[in-house]
């Protein structure tokens, strides 16, 4: 006998609610707190109360969310059948007003019982950590951008503007920060603590992108590390992004179904013989979409008329029928995007674009499509 149970997960507690599709009878658990073993008591005495004279399978399930992917690795390694539901595909009845853990829980039953859902693939324990790390450093990147901000805004309205011409953070920038004294004692030390934290991230950075470089050289990603980066705007913080945020390419039977399921194509509204498309759909993983669209900017930045010395030394290792795909795929998007914005596309729509070719490149790429 299958039993299927639905789980509404919180940080302190979990609702758990039983579908049995043989005798079509819901069961609920209610509030126990949260926890693997607290879960694995609630299944052991329900069998013993509901289910005492048959064997049963359980299939338990919840949607993901902050609380991440203990719940169900505990669950597996006890024995207990587990997915993480992806939370935009289950379907749920409509016109429900009220929203309550049981009835989430039992929405969850349901779509386990009637395969109404998509399971979020479960990374390993080794690219879950390097995904922590990679997501810390975009975290620290999103600082330092505001902390820039904030600095220049500090000097815009003391009227104190870059006198030089060119780009700002450049070493000719700093020099020209640390020449800066202010006659008030308090905007004196405002400047100096925007400065000292600005220089404190950076360094934090720095460190943070040391550590990703000496992951990027472990066995488990090396190979594939040396690949990615062969594409121009792909560096190595990227590649390892990109590689412990997704796991396993084998798991996409095409190039167009990774596209999909990272969310960088169209969507489409369609009736009759009417025909049209909308922006992209921005489903499933957003930071490998934000770092495919970077990536995308840096070919576009990239020389049409050679390589850089720092690309040619990202590919001074790899074979040379990667080193050719690698580049077939960045001249092929470069010229794409050229095509779109003398075309009159907006830049930001045709760096889309071409960070959708690029995910088609990285696909073949990593699954050994690159003939």
């Amino acid at each position: 006998m299958i039993v299927y149970a639905g789980i509404d997960v919180h940080k302190d507690t979990n609702t758990i609610c039983l579908y049995c599709r043989e005798n079509n009878a819901k069961f609920e658990l209610g509030k126990i707190p949260a926890g693997t073993e607290y879960v694995l008591k609630a299944l052991k005495k329900a069998k013993k109360d509901f289910f005492a004279k048959n064997e049963v399978e359980w299939k338990a399930g919840y949607e993901a969310g902050p609380t991440g992917y203990g719940l169900c690795k505990g669950l597996i390694k006890r024995g207990v059948n587990c997915q993480v539901m992806a939370p935009t595909t289950i379907i749920r009845a409509s016109g429900k007003k009220t929203k309550t853990d049981r009835r989430d829980a039992a929405d969850l039953a349901m779509a386990l019982a009637n395969d109404t859902y998509k399971a979020v693939h479960l990374l390993d324990d080794e690219d879950m950590a390097t995904r922590e790390i990679t997501r810390l450093r975009g975290a620290v990147v999103k600082k330092i951008k505001k902390e820039k901000q904030n600095l220049l805004s500090f000097l815009l309205r003391l009227g104190k503007t870059y006198p030089e011409t060119g780009n700002y953070w450049t070493l000719k920038h700093w020099a020209w920060l640390d020449t800066l004294v202010l006659d008030d004692e308090f905007l004196q030390y405002s400047l100096k603590t925007y400065i000292a934290e600005l220089k404190n991230s950076l360094d934090v950075l720095e460190r943070i992108n040391a550590k990703i470089e000496g992951i990027a050289q472990t066995d488990h990603y090396r190979d594939n590390v040396q690949k990615l980066v062969c594409f121009a705007g792909i560096q190595t913080h990227t590649a390892v992004s990109i590689l412990c945020e997704i796991g396993d390419f084998a798991r996409f039977t095409s190039a167009e179904q990774f596209s999909s399921y990272i969310g960088i194509v169209p969507g489409q509204e369609s009736s009759g013989l009417t025909q049209r498309y909308t922006g992209i759909t921005k489903t499933g993983n957003s930071r490998i979409r934000l770092l495919l669209i970077e990536a995308a900017q840096g070919i576009k930045n990239s020389s049409p008329y050679g390589k850089s010395k720092r690309l040619q030394l990202r590919q001074a290792h790899a074979s040379p029928d990667v080193v050719s795909y690698a580049d077939r795929g960045s001249r092929r998007i470069r010229l794409k995007m050229d095509r779109l914005i003398r075309n009159g596309k907006k830049v930001n729509v045709a760096v889309t674009a071409g960070a959708r070719e690029l995910s088609c490149f990285i696909w073949g790429m990593m699954t050994g499509n690159i003939a």
